[in-house]
């Protein structure tokens, strides 16, 4: 089965596998069941989640493959260690001469094949570690470059220092990197603020299921099958 979840804020995508999981378990007395993810969301991003379980987990890969669409806020004028608001603010800067002509012209530099640094704050493994684990341990790692594809950076709003924007772009894809860059290129800091994911592929988050409405269907007498 494959099912959509709008993850809540604060969450992270591993607790929302262990508590689905958990709950299927119980319903249908299963002494085990698989359920995976295509794509982890960070805890302060919400949106489309998507579980398998059962064979469907097969399919993880070929979801995790395709394209996904994202909205958020990008704030400029500081940045943070973690990229988002994870972190506390390191730096501050001055935005009072960047135009909205020069914001609108900078999106320009990140379509297409871009080459892109994962945050360290990041659960990529680096000498058998997650790198937000050596960054929480004050730990220096050198972090490799990746080449991702941007296909759509709109600007839909400016309201200094916020803008908001839809991203359509590959798998791998780091939002986080991508305002910090946005920042670096209009020579000033930034840092996401807000990120939503709404589509990957043809899964969309106007037909995902909120958690706690999918975890009353799972306890009701008519439970959805897995």
């Amino acid at each position: 089965m494959v099912i959509c979840i709008d993850k809540p804020l604060h969450w992270t995508s591993f607790q929302v596998v262990n508590k689905v999981r958990f709950e299927l378990r119980n319903a249908f007395n299963l002494k085990k069941l698989k359920v995976g993810h295509a794509g982890t969301l960070d805890p302060l991003a919400s949106g489309l989640l998507i579980l398998c379980t059962g064979k469907k987990t097969k399919s993880i890969s070929d979801i995790q493959g395709q394209e996904k669409t994202y909205t958020g806020t990008i704030s400029l004028g500081a940045t943070t260690p973690s990229y988002d608001l994870e972190t506390e603010i390191d730096a501050i800067y001055d935005t009072s001469q960047i135009s909205d002509e020069s914001i609108y012209a900078t999106t320009g530099q990140f379509i297409g094949e871009i080459q892109q640094r994962p945050p360290l704050f990041s659960a990529i493994k680096k000498e058998g570690k997650r790198l937000y684990e050596h960054a929480r341990a004050g730990e220096s790692v050198e972090i490799s470059n990746r080449s991702v594809r941007i296909e759509k950076f709109e600007i839909t709003k400016i309201d200094m220092p916020n803008i908001e924007f839809e991203v359509i772009c590959s798998k791998g894809t780091y939002i986080r990197s991508l305002a910090y860059d946005f920042g670096r290129a209009l020579d000033n800091g930034a840092h996401l603020s807000t990120l939503c994911r709404t589509q990957i592929g043809d899964f969309t988050i106007e037909k995902a299921w909120q958690l706690d409405g999918l975890i009353q269907e799972i306890q009701s007498p008519k439970k959805i099958t897995t």
